[in-house]
């Protein structure tokens, strides 16, 4: 089965609110086996509600609407169901005391306007509420399932599983959806999709989904069977040639981001981690503290933004910084070590260059140096880094991490 998410409300297409109830049910679902098709945000506009729930239900067998049953006029959703299924609204005397009921419990006098939360769609079983006054409805139409969810968190989730996944549950064909994926360091996506497609491209059952950030490729395989052996033995008919071609690219199997796996690998080393930050600001040093319990690994760093810091807290030569400049290898390399040599740590990290929007050195906006120094001696290397300055320092510092990865495998 299929199915498809509505969030209602004009407040979610700002800005200051988000629809997080769609992440927490389409998980609930895909642990059912059911994959969402659709996700969708509707403001309240009748018509337009309306005609998105009669496409759901042309298209999915179960339609889930989250928000729009409160008490006043913009609160749409039993009305746009009533209208898109062609069942009249049926007023409840057992909601309408439960209400009533709920606002004695606070010592509130309900207003009239409650009332409107007592309407029914026909034919629809209401779900209790014990966190606030919008029931829910569970309806069946047509060969289709209709819920009607409120909005709050707080009152959707307990909803959801307590009466919405008991019902599911019962009427699902037996199916599961199990997933494997893997996170890329070091190549773009266009070339890892190269890479792998001759693979993947063989099977449409796992389903294959390239995701790309900056400096962060991940590759997701979805397989959907009538049981979790099926899933799991087409996951590992796709998986292990995928992992042969990416090699050691692949830095996590489980989701973990990268600062998180460098960490683990010092743990089990005994090791521990300086940086010295130029470019970046601070950025790399945030994503490794980020970590909870990096305190047993991450002694500290370095903010050397201008030479003269570089040459004061690092002790690099200002003969080497006027050579070489501070964005070039020389300067990456000294700052790594002196990074090291400052603080005793077994591994130091050091990132500069020119994030832009101009250049301070006379290097092309993009020019990082990346420095590694450790009890086998220091490295850097060049990056030739696209976008915009944002974007540049967080390809820096996944740079950074990664080359500190390798070194440590």
């Amino acid at each position: 089965m299929e199915a498809e998410i509505i969030a209602v409300g004009t407040e979610l297409l700002g800005v200051q609110r988000v629809d997080t109830n769609s992440l927490f049910i389409t998980d609930q679902l895909n642990a059912l086996g059911v994959e969402v098709r659709r996700k969708m945000i509707v403001g309240d506009h009748r018509e337009l509600l309306t005609a998105s729930i009669k496409e759901a239900l042309d298209r999915v067998e179960i339609v889930i609407l989250t928000g729009g049953l409160g008490p006043t006029e913009d609160d749409l959703t039993r009305d746009a169901v009533s209208a898109a299924t062609g069942r009249p609204l049926i007023f409840s005397d057992d909601l309408r005391d439960a209400i009533a009921a709920r606002f004695r419990s606070f010592n509130r006098k309900m207003a009239e306007i409650n009332l409107r939360q007592a309407y029914l769609v026909e034919g629809a079983e209401p779900l209790e509420n014990p966190n606030g006054t919008a029931a829910g409805q569970w309806l069946e139409h047509e060969g289709r399932v209709v819920m009607l969810l409120p909005g709050p968190p707080h009152e959707m989730k307990p909803m959801f599983l307590n009466h919405c996944l008991p019902r599911l549950e019962k009427g699902l064909p037996a199916q599961v959806i199990r997933t494997r994926f893997y996170r890329v360091a070091g190549m773009g996506e266009s070339d890892l999709d190269q890479l792998i497609a001759p693979v993947y491209t063989k099977y449409e059952n796992p389903v294959t989904t390239i995701l790309a950030a900056p400096s962060d490729i991940q590759v997701h395989l979805r397989a959907r069977c009538s049981t979790a052996e099926e899933a799991e033995a087409l996951l590992n008919e796709v998986g292990p040639p995928i992992e042969a071609l990416l090699g050691d690219r692949i830095y996590s199997r489980n989701g973990d981001p990268l600062e998180v796996v460098v960490g683990q690998m010092l743990v089990a080393k005994k090791a521990t981690l300086a940086v010295a930050e130029s470019c970046t600001g601070g950025q790399l040093g945030q994503r490794i503290t980020s970590v909870a319990g990096s305190s047993n690994y991450f002694v500290g760093g370095f903010l050397v933004y201008s030479d003269s810091m570089k040459e004061k807290l690092l002790g690099i030569d200002a003969a080497l910084l006027a050579e070489h400049t501070s964005v070039s290898e020389a300067a990456a390399k000294a700052m790594a070590e002196g990074a090291r040599q400052r603080t005793g740590a077994t591994y130091a990290l050091s990132i500069t260059g020119e994030a832009g929007p101009e250049s301070s050195t006379g290097a092309p906006v993009g020019t990082v140096f990346i420095g590694v120094a450790g009890p086998d001696g220091s490295d850097a290397r060049k990056l030739t880094l696209p976008g915009d300055r944002a974007r540049i320092r967080t390809f820096a510092t996944q740079a950074a991490l990664d080359l500190l990865r390798r070194k440590l495998a």
